[in-house]
């Protein structure tokens, strides 16, 4: 039994608090989600971890466990693969039935890949091993646009574990039987409220820090854009301070489950598909020259190439250790 909860909070005193609703939600919701072929949640859902620690994803003996913030509340979703064809997904909190209504579409019931004829010989065959890729959306932009920013320019660890600080402090309770520090993410007035040294202590620096805020600060006309064409949506998102390409392509793929959202600006995309497809390693513009004839599904053919096992990137150097802001 969980405790359905809100945000509540003195913005000028950047305290919050959770308080109970007056009711107790101990009921659950269910919809199962039947395919044409081969069902694959996990692969579909593969991109919205942010790390192996994400509060907001966990996957556990076979079962993935996501939490989301939706408009009628917050929400913790169970999703399992109940027959080769077939998902299973049960859902707690005041977001369940809305977080159903969107299942098919989170898990690529809605991708078309129908025109995706690839001739490129390896990606021909990265599609042969994985004909039943498909991209998911959530249709929240402001929970795929953050982590992106938390993930400009540092190392993945680094981004993983800022996400994981700043959510386990500033979010809320899972609703349900959610698994031990799962957390729904925090609204947009918490995080336009997170204390600069708030961050600084999650290791984010002021640039990304403000880019946050400022974000967060338009989440009402960042979610509108769900409705609006991909490319027209990722230039809104551009219009943005501190967001960029690169993030919005990462936001695309995850909220408008955009096929052709490419990751322009990425540290390992280009030189991966380089060696992959060439033999050496390229630049992004070359990238972009090599990858054209395969719009409008240039991120599906680097998730097919990564995912298929394709994918050629000779062995990196050390890792590049995680800078310390506080330090600086």
């Amino acid at each position: 039994m969980a405790t359905s909860s809100s945000w509540r909070g003195d913005a000028k005193r950047s305290t919050w608090k959770w308080r109970p609703y007056d009711h107790v939600i101990n009921s659950s919701l269910r919809r199962t989600v039947t395919f044409p072929g081969p069902a694959s949640p996990a692969l579909t859902l593969s991109p919205l971890r942010r790390g192996p620690g994400d509060p907001c994803l966990q996957i556990i003996d076979g079962a993935i466990w996501r939490t989301s913030l939706l408009a009628s509340g917050p929400v913790t979703a169970r999703i399992t693969r109940a027959a080769p064809e077939a998902v299973d997904c049960t859902a707690w909190g005041d977001g369940a039935a809305e977080f159903l209504d969107g299942l098919p579409g989170l898990l690529g019931a809605d991708d078309d890949a129908s025109d995706f004829v690839p001739t490129e010989p390896t990606v021909a065959a990265a599609h042969r091993r994985l004909p039943h890729l498909r991209l998911g959306r959530t249709e929240r932009v402001l929970e795929a646009l953050i982590p992106a920013v938390l993930e400009q320019r540092v190392p993945g660890v680094d981004a993983f574990r800022a996400w994981r600080v700043l959510v386990t402090e500033f979010g809320g309770p899972a609703p349900g039987p959610a698994p031990a520090r799962m957390r729904v993410p925090p609204p947009a007035e918490v995080w336009r409220a997170i204390p600069s040294w708030k961050f600084h202590r999650a290791n984010v620096d002021g640039g990304r820090a403000r880019t946050v805020v400022g974000c967060a600060q338009r989440a009402a006309s960042l979610e509108r854009l769900v409705g609006r064409p991909a490319a027209a949506a990722q230039l809104a998102l551009m219009s943005l301070p501190g967001v960029g390409v690169w993030t919005a392509a990462e936001t695309a793929q995850r909220a408008f489950g955009d096929a052709d959202a490419l990751s322009v600006g990425d540290y390992h995309i280009a030189k991966m598909i380089g060696w992959t497809l060439l033999g050496r390693p390229i630049d992004d513009d070359t990238m972009i020259e090599l990858l054209a004839p395969m719009r409008p599904h240039r991120h599906r053919v680097v998730r097919l190439l990564i995912e298929s096992g394709l994918a050629v990137e000779p062995r990196r150097g050390p890792r590049l250790p995680v800078q310390r802001i506080s330090s600086l």
